[in-house]
């Protein structure tokens, strides 16, 4: 499994590296290469590849794809550290953007990142007909803006030391980080071009495995070290944050994990041994720190 991860990792970082130096230069380029080739395990880019086998699409295609989602999640990364946002000073072991470039730079910055991610849907190199790079497009912006990201991240913030609803809480963490597994999921179905029903379905997976990473995430934060998980953690309870760790309890929260992966898991069934790349994954997102 870390083979397959280092592997993923290794390729989109040297074709995001192409990338960059084909483009005219820039002052923000810098802060940019810093966000963006900080470290991360690649999860996403992953799940992507993972799906993508079970449909059998060529793994140069589904690395593009990944790219682009890198760059949405760096861009997340640099925004959720800002001041105004979780005011996080370290993130994957090194200073957070902001505090290594200062605050505008890292807006700038994080602005820049997420931009060049349709860059890389509409170019050239990614080898899809008009239609489907504009499905793609379409599709994780949605996931990026006031339906995903964003809109997770301002619920997030608005709920801090608020009693808060089991159901609200997934909705919050389902935006703000399972709707970019969303699109890592029907992202090989819009190439494939499967119906809204597939599409929906595997929306839902998506959906599902988001939030167990979050979950995930979450446990670390709740129960991890600061030299594991790469950034300080305890935070969320000093913060307030409302998670379903806060509204469960540690253990509740991870027989709701390992329920999660129960139900994804049966959702693939009829996918057979092509599933098996994708478990294996889940099981890592759940254990990846222990």
């Amino acid at each position: 499994m870390k083979r397959k991860l280092i592997k993923i990792a290794k390729d989109t970082n040297l074709f995001l590296k192409k990338f960059i130096k084909k483009q005219n230069k820039s002052d923000l380029i810098i802060p940019m290469q810093y966000g963006l080739f900080s470290g991360g395990k690649k999860i996403r880019s992953k799940v992507l590849i993972d799906i993508g086998s079970i449909f059998k699409i060529g793994y140069k295609k589904l690395l593009i794809i990944g790219s682009a989602v890198e760059c949405i999640h760096a861009y997340s990364l640099i925004h959720d550290d800002l001041p105004c946002m979780d005011n996080d000073l370290i993130r994957r072991g090194k200073p957070s953007t902001h505090i290594k470039y200062g605050e505008s730079t890292a807006v700038l910055a994080g602005n820049s990142l997420l931009t060049m991610a349709f860059e890389i849907l509409s170019h050239k190199d990614l080898d899809l007909s008009p239609k489907i790079k504009i499905d793609l497009i379409n599709k994780i912006s949605e996931c990026s803006g006031h339906l995903g990201i964003a809109g997770g991240q301002y619920l997030d913030l608005s709920f801090e030391h608020k009693k808060v609803s089991k159901k609200r809480i997934i909705e919050m963490e389902i935006k703000k980080t399972g709707k970019l597994f969303s699109f890592c999921c029907v992202a090989p179905l819009i190439l494939k071009g499967k119906n809204k029903n597939e599409i929906k379905k595997f929306e839902s997976i998506g959906a599902d495995i988001g939030l167990l990473f979050q979950v995930a995430d979450d446990l670390i934060d709740h129960k991890g070290n600061s030299f594991t998980a790469g950034k300080k953690t305890g935070k969320d309870k000093k913060r307030g944050k409302a998670t379903l760790i806060s509204l469960l309890g540690h253990e509740n929260t991870i027989k709701y994990a390992s329920e999660l992966i129960f139900r994804i898991n049966t959702k693939l069934e009829k996918y057979g041994s092509r599933s098996k790349n994708l478990s294996e994954t889940l099981n890592y997102i759940l254990y990846r720190n222990k």
